[in-house]
Order: structure tokens, then C-alpha cells, then sequence
């Protein structure tokens, strides 16, 4: 399929997802990423009160509403230090960049391993139902049921649920090093299943450490030999972006800009506990998402091509994140520079488009029918249509983009059928919400050439 059938279909789904106003949609951003013992004592890379201010940073441009962290110190080697560990980033990375949007769900260390899990959550759309399972081999393996905040939720009682597994898998690249990473996703797995007849809304992601798609614990998530168990990366499915088999370790300029190790280049900069060097060349952190999610089946959907490896704009193979030749554009340079102070991995994220129709329907004042479309793709200008019943209320916009930072804010008096404006916005995705008299009326997806 050419890029430009790619990109039609992409908003011919977007369009249909978005249209309907009783369909109401909102935006899920997952954010996974390895983060090198921070909190560790005494601190290898550098003072804590730095590198929460680093994540800080990161975390202000991922805006994430689920952001899973692997490889965290537990500071006392079991997981219950008081405040200065989940805390800490909490108050001084999460929330300082967000002020009172995140919580975290519990964590355990029963392996007693020297790094653990987190999994923090936007409160404001997510809440914490428990922990579904954890499976101890070397570090935990938690999985978490989170639960949406419909609208109505209070009265309705009536929500969407979405399981998280975070993932630390064994490091090495010997036959040894693969076996142990191939028992630590099948007993994961064992132990999901025993829940599930089939996998529901879930998520499995993390730092797995593989080299290459055919190794085990890779295979074991997407090829399971009972298929009601089996999760889909994204890149290879639903994108196609690539296919298997796949080896990243021999060829790592085919998965260029999915590379997830090194953001550095020298073991020794940015100091003496930089983990992994020599540049972008292997690719260790994934989210792989279940059939209910690729597929639509219970109100939750990946938007397509939404996966990105955040830093990395598919020259860095070899050199490191910020490195200035060639030039990294992809992200602004403080954030560049911060995920290279931070760790060795990039971060990496996807959107879920979540649907709420059937859930708990939104009580509209304006009949259903008043709506607003736009002339989809959008130019230079934002051209707008409004039914007639809009005529004469004054119609407030929002745009969004992928990451769910307000790019827009407008009101545009209806007068006549149609309007439009000046649209200064850079090539992309956006996402419109229009509202009258405090009512969400419409919702679209466009593309701004």
C-alpha cells in the first residue's frame, strides 16, 4: 500500500470514528520507558533532585496518561522505601510537570531484584481497580486493571477496563540470557491466562531486551500456540511498517526509527553509569497491544501509526540522541538532551482512541443532529460547515494534537452555514472538539497537509 492509500485510510477511520456525536471520543497516551536505577543509593548517574528534573522534563512534552517506568532502585533492595521512591517522582517529576494529574498504582518487589516496576496514571480520565497478578522471577512482573472515568460514571456505574503488564525482562545476549527472558513471559503469561479465557483490553509493555523477533519470550506475545493469548506490536500489526522475521541486532538500519538502545554513544558521557553505548542500534522496549485493542472489540482502539520512539527521528543509528550531525529535529533540544542525560533507552509511546457510546451516554442540550464538519484535509484554511441549527450560538474549538497538547483555542460566531479560518498548524494529525452552550456537538479527526 502506497503512503498516500496509507494516509486516506487512516482518516477515512479516524473520520468515522470521530463523526458521530453520541460516539464520544477521547485520547489514551502510553508511555513506557527504561530509566536506568534512577533513585539507586547511593545515585551512579547523579544527584536524584537532577534527574527527576530531567523526567520532569520528558514527561511535560509525552503528556502520558498511562506511563509505565522499568529499571527503578528500590533504594532498600525491597521495594518499601517511604517517600523518595514512587513518591519522589511523583511529586517532583509527574506531578511537577502536571500539577495533581498523576497517581500510581502499588508496587511490589517479592523477587527482591535491584529494580523494579511503576505504573503512574492519569487520574483525571483513569482510576486503579487492583492488581490482577505479579509473578516474581528476578524482578516482578505486575499486571494492573485500570478503569476509565466515563461520563455518568457516579450514576451509571458503567466503565471501560484496561490491564496494564509492566516488564523488566533478564539483559544479555547469550543462548542462557534468551532462555531466562523466554521463563520469565511464559510464566507472565501463565499466570494471565489463568484469568482470562481470551485477552481483554490489555497492554504488555516494557523493557523486553530481545534481539531479535524469532527469540522466545518475543514469539511466546505474538505467536502464542492458543491464539485467544496472543498481542500485537504495533510496527509489525496493524501498521505493517515492517514484517517478519525480524532482526534489529544484524540490521539495524531497516528499524531505524524504532530503535530503542543507545541514546548515548560513549559508555563514559554522560558519566561513568551510562549502561549501553554505541549509539542507536538494537530495539528492547515495545507495547504490545491485545486483539480487543488492534480490533475495536470493547470500546478502546489504537489510532494507527501512533507508535513513535520519542528522540529518535530514524538517523540515530550509531550517534547518539543529540547529536548534532546530522541534526535531530524530531524533538524539541531540551527534551533531546534530557533523554540523553536520563538513560541509555528512549522512551517510546502510542495513542488508544477510546469510544464511550453504550457506555455512558452524554445528555446533550442541542438536538443530535446540529453538528460541524470540515473540509477534510485542511490547507492553509479550516473550512467549516454548521447545520442550521447552530445559526446564531457562538461555536468554541479546541485542537489537539496526537499527544494531547492544545495546539487551538477559537470561537467562531455561526452566522451562516459555514466559516472558516486561518490554519497555521504544521503536517499532522489533530484532533477538533467543538462546543455550544457547554455541550460537546462535535468531534473530528483531520489532516493538516
Amino acid at each position: 500500500m502506497t503512503n498516500k492509500k496509507i494516509i486516506v485510510a487512516i482518516v477515512l477511520i479516524l473520520l468515522a470514528q470521530c463523526e458521530n456525536i453520541n460516539a464520544q471520543i477521547d485520547t489514551l497516551r502510553v508511555f513506557s520507558f527504561s530509566v536506568l536505577y534512577i533513585g539507586d543509593t547511593p545515585p551512579c548517574q547523579g544527584p536524584h533532585s537532577v534527574y527527576e528534573g530531567y523526567l520532569e522534563t520528558i514527561l511535560s512534552y509525552a503528556n502520558p496518561d498511562i506511563a509505565g517506568l522499568v529499571k527503578r532502585e528500590p533504594e532498600d533492595m525491597y521495594g518499601t522505601a517511604p517517600v523518595g521512591f514512587a513518591d519522589s517522582l511523583l511529586v517532583n517529576s509527574f506531578n511537577a510537570a502536571y500539577p495533581g494529574q498523576y497517581a500510581y498504582c502499588p508496587y511490589t518487589n517479592t523477587a527482591e531484584g535491584d529494580n523494579i516496576t511503576t505504573l503512574y496514571y492519569n487520574q483525571q480520565k483513569l482510576g486503579y481497580a487492583g492488581m490482577l497478578c505479579s509473578y516474581p522471577n528476578i524482578t516482578d512482573f505486575d499486571t494492573y486493571k485500570l478503569f476509565y472515568k466515563s461520563a455518568n460514571l457516579a450514576t451509571t456505574h458503567d466503565t471501560i477496563f484496561l490491564y496494564v503488564t509492566l516488564n523488566h525482562d533478564n539483559s544479555g545476549t547469550g543462548s542462557s540470557s534468551a532462555a531466562t527472558r523466554a521463563t520469565q513471559i511464559a510464566g507472565e503469561m501463565a499466570q494471565i491466562e489463568t484469568h482470562f479465557t481470551y485477552l481483554p483490553n490489555m497492554i504488555n509493555m516494557g523493557d523486553f531486551n530481545t534481539h531479535t523477533s524469532t527469540e522466545a519470550c518475543y514469539q511466546t506475545l505474538v505467536n502464542p500456540s492458543n491464539t485467544n493469548y496472543r498481542y500485537y506490536d504495533p510496527p509489525f500489526y496493524p501498521d505493517a511498517t515492517f514484517t517478519y522475521p525480524a532482526d534489529w541486532d544484524a540490521d539495524p538500519a531497516t528499524y531505524a526509527s524504532c530503535l530503542t538502545v543507545s541514546t548515548r554513544y560513549s559508555g563514559s558521557d554522560p558519566n561513568s553509569c551510562s549502561g549501553n553505548s554505541g549509539g542507536a542500534k538494537s530495539w528492547y522496549d515495545h507495547i504490545f497491544l491485545s486483539a480487543s485493542i488492534v480490533n475495536k472489540a470493547d470500546h478502546l482502539s489504537y489510532l494507527p501509526h501512533s507508535f513513535k520512539v520519542i528522540g529518535n527521528d530514524g538517523n540515530r543509528t550509531g550517534i547518539a540522541v543529540n547529536a548534532t550531525s546530522p541534526p535531530n529535529t524530531s524533538t524539541p533540544p531540551d527534551v533531546l538532551d534530557d533523554i540523553f542525560q536520563m538513560s541509555e533507552h528512549y522512551p517510546i509511546t502510542l495513542s488508544i482512541l477510546v469510544d464511550t457510546s453504550g457506555v455512558a451516554a452524554v445528555t446533550t442540550v442541542l438536538p443530535a443532529q446540529e453538528k460541524v464538519t470540515v473540509v477534510n484535509p485542511v490547507d492553509g484554511q479550516l473550512v467549516m460547515h454548521f447545520t442550521k441549527g447552530l445559526a446564531g450560538k457562538t461555536i468554541n474549538m479546541t485542537c489537539s494534537d496526537e499527544l494531547g497538547r492544545l495546539q487551538m483555542k477559537t470561537s467562531i460566531a455561526s452566522v451562516g452555514e459555514s466559516a472558516q479560518i486561518q490554519c497555521t498548524l504544521n503536517p499532522g494529525f489533530y484532533f477538533l472538539k467543538f462546543t455550544a452552550d457547554g455541550e460537546v456537538i462535535s468531534q473530528v479527526a483531520i489532516r493538516k497537509k
